[in-house]
């Protein structure tokens, strides 16, 4: 394992290198929560696929493949469709409005009365995504040292803290970047054909497994339309997601960067489908789905190879964990902690600002390693977190976007409803039912829509004012000079 070792542990000290040049680099509060809005196609693609694509997508969708079989691709296919229609529906206006969150866009939409409520609803969201994807350390450590489950999530949690805090998103777009290429070289081109060919080809899959694997519907088309409400227009609202897209060098960039990411993500799918079948081949009587990937790892490469796999597992988990953190502090400081306090921006400030968000994404990264001990289970966590996102806020945000007449209290009564909604129908049904995301998601759009129409409509000057943003004329929120180099 020596040389697996090194691989790894050359791998981690690269993050850490990249969190200490990214440093230098984020002299502005847009420079280290945005990357000075200058990600050009090539590098924004990679970073946003790097970012939805994490250890759920990797470990779990392989472990859906040793489940349901090609069918299994379905979770990380719906990611993938939600990030195409962001691409392609939201993305290019969702970029001109040059917001740091969600919670700024629905007070420029509203008229300034969404932002607490709103970020205290995606702090919950973007917190536990950090939690699960920080608790996803403990198995590939275990895999690689045998190391015990607190401290694997130490380690793993501390050095993304320690890169982040170092230079916010500059140091994460490049590490990204940086996992990206790892995950395409270790899972798509190494991991899947030997897998295969380990299995003994297609021919030799199909013989060996019952023909339900090979069943594109066979996971259930409730599952399947499950995942589509929960992940798919997930992906449309996430502050983890749009943060990156206010990354984009331009409108054009989003749109069509996107749209490359969110392909790459339909491939990633099937390929982690597929390997999860190979593996039901290789091992058909293992303890649990979930072990899967860390199985054929160990057992059917080569050395080297295996520690270039296990890198890419690390760094899908390590990018996911990495953009949830800095969402949860951005949303932390300036929807929750900025507006409790009633602080005013103040020209000249962005070098304390830097200062602010850096201390939030220390602090934010101390909370998520802390609960992540403290938790059991992963599955839960995350649906909780989804099933509030979309339930709390999908009706609130693209009604923002697509409806002239919805409202500040139309779209208070939507948060305010949906998000109890899902939480007493989580505490009745189970937090794993589906009912939660079934019911909640229509009960949210019933009181936006009535809260809005009983309501006086939204004044001209914050719609007039709106339009100007969404067309790209007008600067951002912040008043912070914009470098000469932009």
């Amino acid at each position: 394992m020596a040389v697996d070792y090194t691989v790894i542990v050359v791998y981690l000290v690269g993050m850490l290198a990249m969190g200490w040049w990214g440093m230098r680099r984020a002299k502005s509060k847009s420079e280290f929560l945005v990357a000075g809005r200058r990600l050009g196609p090539a590098m924004y693609s990679g970073t946003m696929a790097a970012i939805v694509l994490g250890g759920a997508s990797t470990i779990g969708g392989v472990g859906l493949g040793y489940q349901y079989g090609l069918s299994g691709a379905w979770m990380v296919f719906t990611i993938g469709l939600g990030l195409l229609a962001l691409s392609v529906l939201f993305s290019a206006r969702i970029a001109r409005l040059k917001v740091y969150t969600v919670s700024e866009m629905l007070d420029l939409r509203y008229g300034g009365r969404a932002g607490v409520i709103s970020g205290v609803v995606m702090w919950a969201y973007t917190l536990m995504l950090a939690v699960t994807s920080t608790i996803a350390y403990a198995t590939i450590f275990d895999v690689l040292f045998d190391l015990n489950r607190t401290v694997a999530i130490v380690l793993g949690g501390s050095i993304v803290v320690a890169y982040s805090t170092l230079g916010g998103m500059w140091s994460i777009t490049l590490t990204d970047m940086v996992q990206f290429v790892v995950k395409t070289i270790g899972v798509l081109l190494l991991l899947l054909p030997i897998a295969v060919v380990k299995a003994g080809g297609f021919a030799e899959m199909k013989a060996e497994l019952p023909t339900e694997y090979f069943d594109p519907l066979g996971i259930g088309g409730e599952t399947i339309f499950t995942y589509v409400l929960i992940y798919t227009f997930g992906m449309l609202i996430g502050q983890d997601i749009w943060q990156r897209v206010f990354t984009a060098r331009s409108d054009r960039t989003a749109k069509w960067g996107g749209t490359v990411a969110g392909t790459y993500c339909l491939a990633y799918a099937l390929a982690g489908a597929v390997i999860g079948t190979a593996a039901k081949v290789l091992y058909p009587e293992l303890g649990s789905a979930d072990d899967a990937f860390a199985t054929i790892v160990k057992d059917e490469l080569p050395i080297g190879v295996r520690g270039l796999v296990l890198a890419a597992a690390l760094a899908a988990v390590m990018s996911t964990s990495s953009g949830a953190l800095i969402a949860c502090a951005t949303v932390a400081n300036n929807d929750i902690w900025s507006r409790l306090r009633g602080a005013v921006r103040r020209d000249g400030a962005d070098h304390d600002e830097v200062k602010g968000n850096r201390a939030f994404i220390l602090i934010m990264g101390l909370v998520v390693i802390g609960t992540a001990i403290a938790l059991n289970n992963v599955v839960e966590a995350l649906t909780v977190a989804y099933n509030l996102l979309v339930g709390g806020l999908l009706v609130p945000i693209l009604g923002g976007l697509l409806w002239k007449r919805g409202t500040a209290q139309g779209a208070l009564a939507s948060v305010v409803v949906g998000g109890l909604a899902v939480v007493g129908l989580m505490a009745g049904y189970g937090i794993l039912a589906n009912e939660p995301v079934y019911y909640g998601l229509p009960a949210s759009l019933v009181a936006y829509v009535a809260g809005s129409l009983v309501s006086r409509p939204t004044d001209e000057a914050v719609l007039a004012a709106w339009r100007e943003r969404l067309a790209g004329r007008t600067p951002e929120l912040a008043s912070e000079p914009v470098p000469a180099h932009q």
